[in-house]
C-alpha cells in the first residue's frame, strides 16, 4: 500500500480507502460478520482511511466502524457525513443546533471523543452562499467534537464553490473511468488549494467491476435496483448516472486493457491513482476478498500514456454525452 498527503491535515492515508456504504444500507444485505470481517481484512492490508455517513444504515455503519476500531492498534482515519438526516433537506435546516445533534449522535455510533473528519453530505447548493454553516463547523472544531471538515458534492460546480472556503479540507466527489469531468478544472485548482480529494464510486456501482451484463438483478433493498432513474436519489450515484446498457458496452472496450493477473476493478481503482490531485480512492467492500482485491490495486505498475488515452477514447465515445455536462 502507498500513502498520500491528505490535503493540509498533516495526515498520511492510503491511496485506497474503504467505503462503508454498502456495510450500511441499499447495497442488499451485509452481514455484520461479514462487514466486520472485510473491515479487518483492509486494515491488514494497508488500509488507514475508512469513509461513512450517520444515514448508512441508520447509524449501522458507523457502529461496525466503531467495533472494529476498539480491536485495532493502527491509527485509522474514519470520515464520516452529516445533513442528510434532515427531512425536508433544505438549507434552512443546517444549523448549529441540528448540525451539532447530528454530529454527537457519530460520536456516540463511533464511540470516540472527537471525530477524524465531517463532512457535509452532497448539501443543497445554495449553502455554498451561506458562509455561516461553515462557521457552526468552527465552532465544533473549537469545542473539540471533530478535528477537520470537508465536503461531499454531486457536482464540479460544488466542488469549485468550496475552494473558497479556507478551513474546507476535502472534497468527495465521484470521479472514475466514467467520470472524467473533474479531472479538468477542478483538480488543477484543487492542487493549488491543497485540497485533500477522495474519489467515491470508483466503481460505477459495480459496473467497472467487469462482473455484470444484462441478464444482473439486484435485491429489492439494493440501489441499483431501485434508484436506476433517481427515484430515491440523485441520479448520478448509481451506475455513475450512466444508462446501463451503455455501460455493459464500453466495459467490453475496456477488458482488453487490464493486465495479467489483475482484475478489471483492480484496473478501475488504479486508473483513479494515475491521477496526483486525487488523494485515495473509496471503494465499497461486502466481504473479505473484495477487501483484499482492493487493497492491491494501489500495488499494479502505472499504466502507459496510450492506455490513459484508450480509457478517454471509451469515454468520449460512449459516455461523455451522457454525463460531462450533468455533473
Amino acid at each position: 500500500m502507498n500513502y498520500r498527503p491528505f490535503g493540509r491535515t498533516g495526515w498520511q492515508v492510503s491511496e485506497i480507502g474503504f467505503g462503508a456504504w454498502a456495510i450500511g444500507a441499499e447495497w442488499g444485505s451485509v452481514s455484520e460478520q461479514d462487514a466486520i470481517t472485510a473491515l479487518h481484512a483492509s486494515i491488514d492490508n494497508g488500509v488507514n482511511f475508512i469513509d461513512t455517513a450517520d444515514v448508512y444504515g441508520d447509524g449501522r455503519s458507523e457502529r461496525l466502524i466503531g467495533k472494529v476500531l476498539k480491536e485495532r492498534s493502527e491509527r485509522i482515519y474514519v470520515a464520516s457525513k452529516a445533513g442528510r438526516r434532515l427531512n425536508p433537506h433544505v438549507p434552512e435546516g443546517f444549523t448549529k443546533e441540528n448540525l451539532t445533534k447530528f454530529i454527537e449522535r457519530s460520536l456516540q455510533n463511533l464511540e470516540v471523543e472527537a471525530l477524524d473528519l465531517v463532512q457535509l453530505h452532497c448539501p443543497p447548493y445554495q449553502i455554498y452562499y451561506m458562509p455561516e454553516v461553515f462557521g457552526y463547523l468552527d465552532d465544533l472544531v473549537a469545542e473539540g467534537k471533530l478535528n477537520f471538515y470537508g465536503v461531499s458534492v454531486e457536482k464540479v460546480e460544488e466542488a469549485l464553490k468550496a475552494l473558497e472556503f479556507s478551513n474546507i479540507q476535502s472534497v468527495q466527489i465521484i470521479f472514475n473511468i466514467f467520470r472524467q469531468r473533474p479531472a479538468e478544472l477542478f483538480f488543477e485548482m484543487a492542487k493549488k488549494h491543497k485540497m485533500g480529494i477522495l474519489a467515491r464510486v470508483p466503481l460505477a456501482s459495480g459496473l467497472l467491476t467487469g462482473k455484470m451484463d444484462r441478464e444482473s438483478t439486484f435485491s429489492s433493498d439494493d440501489h441499483r435496483n431501485f434508484n436506476k432513474h433517481g427515484e430515491a436519489f440523485d441520479v448520478g450515484e448509481t451506475f455513475s448516472g450512466v444508462d446501463y446498457d451503455t455501460g455493459l458496452e464500453a466495459v467490453e472496450n475496456i477488458r482488453s486493457m487490464v493486465p495479467e493477473g489483475a482484475t478489471m476493478a483492480q484496473f478501475a481503482l488504479r486508473w483513479i491513482l494515475m491521477f496526483e490531485a486525487v488523494t485515495l480512492a473509496i471503494p465499497g467492500a461486502k466481504n473479505v476478498q473484495q477487501a483484499r482485491d482492493n487493497a492491491l490495486a494501489a500495488d499494479i505498475p502505472a499504466f502507459s500514456d496510450e492506455v490513459m488515452a484508450a480509457t478517454r477514447q471509451i469515454y468520449d465515445e460512449y459516455i461523455k454525452d451522457q454525463v460531462h455536462q450533468r455533473w
